[in-house]
C-alpha cells in the first residue's frame, strides 16, 4: 500500500485521543492534525510550528497541532478534500487554491490588486479579509487567518523574461487556477497547470519552460537549479490562509475556540517577520548561485493584463476589486 494511502486511512481515526498519564486520572489532549505542501525549512512550515507551540502553551498542553509538511498527505486540492470528509482537521493553502471551493478567493490572484505591502495588509486584516475568511464555511472551511506568501514573479529555463512579449511561446507552469491561467495567457505565455510536487523534474526535462512563485518557494524548492533566469515583476500577492474545517471548529468549545484565534494572530505576526527575513535571504542565495535576477518594468506587465480587469465587467468580482482599490486610496 502506498505511504499516502496508508495515512489518508490512518486519519480517518477519531481527531480526540488520549495521551500522558497522570496519577490517578488520564490527561486529554486534543489533537487536531494539519497537512501543507512545503518544505520543513519553509518559512510558512516554520510558522505553523510556532502556531502548534504557542497552542499547547496557552491551552496548558490540551491542545496540539500534528503537522504532516511535503505533501505528505497529498496536494492542496487532496488536503481540502481530506477536510471536506472529516479526514483531515486543518491545512495552509494558497487563496489561488482555495478559488474552485469558495469563488471569492478569485480576487487575490488578480495580478496587481495591492499597491503595496500596507494596501495588502489592510485588506487583510479588515472586513474584507475577514469575509473572506468567513466565506469557506458553506463549503466545510473556516479560515483562521492568513500567513503571508509574499509576491510572486516569473522564472524560466532558458530565455530570459524582459517584458510580457517575452513569455510568447513559453509554457509557464501556474497553480490549478483558472484566474492565474487567465493571468498568464492574456500576458502572451502559455499557462500550464502542473502540481507542485512535479514541478522540478517538469521544469528540469522541458515540461515547462518556467514557472512563477515567491522567492523563498523558488529557494527552497531548489527551483533555482534549474531556472537560469528569475524577472522580479511581483505580478501577485496572494496569501496563505490557514483553514480549520467546520467539522473540527464546531467540536471546540469557546475556551479553545479563543486559545486556537488568540494562537493564529500570534503566528501571523512571528511568520512575517521571518518571512521578510527569509526573501531577503533566498534573493541573495539564488544570486550566488547564479540565477540572473532581472528588474521588471512593472508598468509594462500591468498594462499587458488589463484585459483581465475588463473581462470582470458587470461581475461580483469587480465589486470586491473596487472595495479593495479604494482601500488602497485611502492610506
Amino acid at each position: 500500500m502506498a505511504i499516502k494511502q496508508f495515512l489518508k486511512i490512518f486519519l480517518l481515526i477519531p481527531l480526540a485521543v488520549l495521551q500522558g498519564c497522570g496519577t490517578d486520572t488520564e490527561d486529554e489532549t486534543y489533537i487536531i492534525r494539519l497537512g501543507h505542501q512545503l518544505d520543513i525549512n519553509h518559512p510558512v512550515h516554520k510558522g505553523l510550528v510556532f502556531l502548534k507551540e504557542e497552542l499547547e502553551r496557552r491551552s496548558n498542553g490540551s491542545m496540539s497541532i500534528v503537522i504532516y509538511p511535503s505533501s505528505q498527505v497529498g496536494d492542496e486540492r487532496e488536503v481540502l478534500e481530506l477536510i471536506q470528509i472529516g479526514s483531515m482537521g486543518m491545512t495552509k493553502v494558497s487563496a489561488s487554491a482555495l478559488e474552485s471551493f469558495v469563488p471569492e478567493m478569485k480576487v487575490f490572484s488578480l495580478p496587481y490588486l495591492f499597491n503595496n505591502q500596507e494596501h495588502y495588509w489592510k485588506t487583510l486584516n479588515g472586513n474584507v479579509g475577514k469575509e473572506l475568511l468567513a466565506a469557506g464555511q458553506p463549503y466545510r472551511f473556516k479560515g483562521l487567518g492568513y500567513f503571508d506568501a509574499g509576491s510572486r514573479s516569473f522564472y524560466t529555463t532558458k530565455k530570459q523574461v524582459v517584458t510580457p512579449d517575452d513569455l510568447q511561446g513559453q509554457k509557464i507552469r501556474v497553480m490549478n487556477s483558472q484566474t492565474a491561467v487567465s493571468m498568464v495567457n492574456t500576458m502572451g505565455g502559455a499557462a500550464t497547470p502542473v502540481s507542485w510536487g512535479e514541478l522540478y523534474t517538469s521544469l528540469q526535462q522541458g515540461v515547462v519552460d518556467g514557472a512563477e512563485n515567491n522567492l523563498p518557494s523558488f529557494y527552497y524548492s531548489k527551483h533555482y537549479e534549474v531556472s537560469q533566469y528569475l524577472i522580479l515583476d511581483e505580478h501577485t500577492s496572494i496569501p496563505d490562509v490557514i483553514i480549520i474545517g467546520t467539522h473540527v471548529w464546531e467540536q471546540l468549545n469557546t475556551e479553545q475556540q479563543k486559545w486556537l484565534e488568540e494562537s493564529m494572530l500570534a503566528a501571523t505576526d512571528f511568520q512575517r517577520e521571518l518571512w521578510a527575513e527569509s526573501t531577503l535571504e533566498s534573493l541573495e542565495v539564488v544570486k550566488k548561485a547564479g540565477v540572473e535576477v532581472i528588474e521588471a518594468d512593472k508598468s509594462v506587465f500591468q498594462e499587458s493584463v488589463l484585459p483581465v480587469y475588463e473581462s470582470l465587467k458587470g461581475s461580483d468580482l469587480e465589486a470586491l476589486v473596487k472595495q479593495i482599490k479604494s482601500l488602497g486610496v485611502e492610506q
